[in-house]
């Protein structure tokens, strides 16, 4: 009732579209979090990276018949250079000699 004792017609709100907007919204919002979770499968396997540890070859750098550097190359790139005089560089030098 208004103030003055006569009933008013209640007021209607616009309800159905904000409920349609809410439910867009809510829609959004789930293909969103589907967009954005996270395909586990194409994660790097263990087995994968084990096969990449094999690739790594070593290479020796000469001057006047000695070597004096150790490249460590996997595939086409270098990784790292051992100095033939370390105690790691000695140890690579000696399992190429034996296997020679």
């Amino acid at each position: 009732m208004s103030e003055n004792g006569t009933e008013t017609a209640p007021q209607e709100t616009n309800s159905t579209s904000a409920d349609a907007t809410i439910n867009e919204t809510d829609q959004t919002t789930e293909q969103t979090s589907q967009d954005i979770t996270p395909d586990t499968t194409d994660i790097t396997q263990p087995s994968e990276s084990a096969e990449n540890a094999e690739d790594v070859s070593y290479h020796t750098v000469e001057k006047e018949g000695k070597v004096t550097a150790i490249w460590e190359m996997q595939g086409r790139k270098h990784i790292r250079t051992i100095d033939p005089r370390s105690n790691e560089g000695k140890q690579i030098l000696e399992l190429f000699e034996t296997a020679a």
